[in-house]
């Protein structure tokens, strides 16, 4: 193979590799990423926990915490974060056996 192939070869690569990070901010700014949701089975040990985070738009995204056995929920932006729950029941309308 001539030199130029081989320079034909690592452009593209390199596009394809800028395309890929192009998009995956894109994705990322304008909310386009699914929900989040933590196993709490995993995570019993720990006193903090994010249980779900729900982007609202690009700029926001509203975050269930629990601390010990007390959930708050909070949205997040970018100027600044506002607690807009707090003191909710962790196991709230489940039943336990």
């Amino acid at each position: 193979m001539e030199l130029g192939a081989y320079f034909q070869f690592v452009m593209a690569l390199l596009f394809v590799l800028a395309l890929i990070l192009l998009i995956a901010y894109g994705a990322k700014r304008f909310g386009l990423m699914a929900r989040v949701t933590v196993n709490s089975t995993k995570t019993r040990d720990k006193r903090l926990n994010i249980v779900e985070i729900l982007p609202i738009d690009a700029r926001r995204k509203l975050m269930l915490i629990r601390r010990d056995d007390v959930e708050h929920l909070v949205i997040l932006g970018t100027e600044r974060d506002i607690v807009i729950e707090t003191d909710i029941t962790a196991k709230a309308g489940k039943t336990e056996k």
